[in-house]
C-alpha cells in the first residue's frame, strides 16, 4: 500500500489542499494517519477524487455524491439518479440553445430597435412568464433565502 502525504495528493489531483481538507471534512476521503503533521493518504484517494470531479462536472452536489459511495468506500452509483441527472441537463441545454439562438437574432437582427423585432418581443414575453428560466431561478433564490437555506 502506497501512501501519499496531502501535498503530493494536492498536486497529482490539482487541488488546493484546502479543497482536500474540507472533502475529508465531510467524509468524501479519509486520511489513514499523518507523519509529522501532514495527513497521509492511500494512494487510492486519487481514484475517488477523480469520481469526485465527474460528479461534480455532471453537476451532482457534494451532499449527493457522498451517498453514491458504500460503506465500505466503493462507488454504488444509483442509475435512475444518472438517467434523472442526464434528463436535467437535456433541459438545461435546451434552455440555453433558445437563449444562445435569440442573441444571436439579437445581435444580427435587421430591425431598427430590438422593440420593432418580434423574434425578440418573442423573448421578452418568454422571459416574463418565467420561460427562460430566470424569473423561475431567482424565485427560487428568494423563496431559499427568506427559509435561510441559500
Amino acid at each position: 500500500m502506497r501512501e501519499l502525504d496531502i501535498g503530493q495528493v494536492s498536486r497529482r489531483a490539482g487541488l488546493p489542499v484546502s479543497t482536500l481538507r474540507f472533502y475529508e471534512e465531510k467524509g468524501l476521503i479519509a486520511s489513514v494517519g499523518r507523519r509529522g503533521l501532514r495527513r497521509q493518504f492511500d494512494a487510492s484517494v486519487l481514484e475517488r477524487l477523480a469520481f469526485i470531479a465527474l460528479g461534480r462536472t455532471a453537476g451532482f452536489s457534494l451532499d449527493e455524491i457522498a451517498l453514491m459511495f458504500a460503506p465500505d468506500g466503493r462507488p454504488r452509483i444509483d442509475r435512475q439518479k444518472l438517467a434523472n441527472k442526464a434528463d436535467e441537463l437535456d433541459r438545461k441545454i435546451r434552455e440555453l440553445t433558445a437563449m444562445r439562438n435569440g442573441l444571436r437574432h439579437a445581435a444580427a437582427c435587421p430591425a431598427r430597435s430590438h422593440m420593432e423585432c418580434p423574434n425578440f418581443r418573442r423573448m421578452l414575453r418568454a422571459s416574463a412568464s418565467g420561460a427562460l428560466g430566470a424569473r423561475k431561478d431567482a424565485a427560487n433564490s428568494s423563496r431559499l433565502s427568506r427559509s435561510g437555506r441559500s
